[in-house]
């Protein structure tokens, strides 16, 4: 690319769908979070356990994720335990959408969810393949 070339660079970093599908994927990771309070505050016997379960559930879940399969992880570990970490968390989330009444909207958020992941990390690679 010479100086004067302002085409769009050929890594996916560069490409607008990439960037769109980070901020989907941020929005993914909200939502389980959501997920998972509305969840625990459905589903605990009484007052204290609901608050520990709708703060609780998603605390640990946010704890876990920042640890260890966020961007800036304070642990990276290989793909393989990134992945089992989402699948974790990610799939936590969309049983609790179906726990709390709402199969469909489970089942699409779990395609919505697969679908993201998959993508977010192939193009995460490759970005980070051609740096």
């Amino acid at each position: 690319m010479t100086s004067e070339d302002h085409s769009i660079p050929a890594s996916p970093a560069g490409r607008p769908w990439f960037m769109v599908n980070e901020v989907v994927a941020f929005v993914v990771e909200l939502a389980a979070l959501a997920a998972l309070g509305w969840w625990g505050f459905a589903t605990g016997d009484g007052v204290a356990s609901r608050l520990l379960l709708g703060i609780g559930a998603p605390a640990v879940a946010a704890v876990v994720w920042g640890l260890l399969a966020a961007p800036r992880a304070r642990f990276r570990p290989p793909l393989v335990g990134v992945l089992l970490v989402k699948a974790v968390v990610l799939g936590c989330g969309v049983y609790a959408v179906h726990a709390v009444g709402h199969p469909g909207a489970a089942a699409l958020f779990g395609v919505v969810v697969v679908v993201n992941t998959g993508l977010a990390e192939t193009f995460r690679r490759r970005v980070a393949a051609a740096a």
